[in-house]
């Protein structure tokens, strides 16, 4: 007998069930006798916070205050006055952390401050300032 059969649109293959003949006795389709399938065992998915890491400034002679102003208001986004206490800072202490974030967006960062240029108020100045990583530690929190 084929699975073929007038009615049949092409590419169907008939069933056992399609035909009106009698099921197997195994209990096909019954639902208790269908494979139960077990709950995957959960690992531990506790997530950590990622490391935080601090762009941090470091100073140099050949660089003025207003170009430490410019760049963190361009490069950071920081306002005006919290780039003059970032460029106090590098300038009394050898260096400020100027972001606390995560590693790519701090790599980011740095490297923005190493392309940010020369200070044209400045014959001396030779290129960019520069600044490095640190992992931060605590709370994340900016200087």
């Amino acid at each position: 007998m084929s699975l073929y059969t007038a009615n049949t649109p092409p590419g169907h293959v008939r069933h056992a069930r399609d035909r009106g003949l009698p099921r197997p006795a195994s209990g096909y389709n019954d639902p208790m006798q269908q494979t139960a399938t077990l709950p995957r065992e959960r690992a531990d998915t506790t997530t950590q916070r990622p490391w935080l890491w601090n762009v941090v400034l470091l100073d140099d002679d050949h660089h003025t205050y207003e170009y430490v102003i410019d760049m963190m208001t361009s490069v950071f986004g920081h306002p005006t006055e919290k780039g003059f206490q970032i460029a106090r800072n590098v300038d009394s202490d050898g260096r400020a952390v100027c972001l606390t974030t995560h590693r790519e967006l701090a790599e980011l960062k740095v490297e923005q401050v190493r392309g940010f240029g020369r200070d044209d108020r400045m014959a001396s100045s030779a290129g960019s300032m520069s600044a490095i990583l640190e992992p931060a530690e605590g709370d994340g929190a900016d200087d």
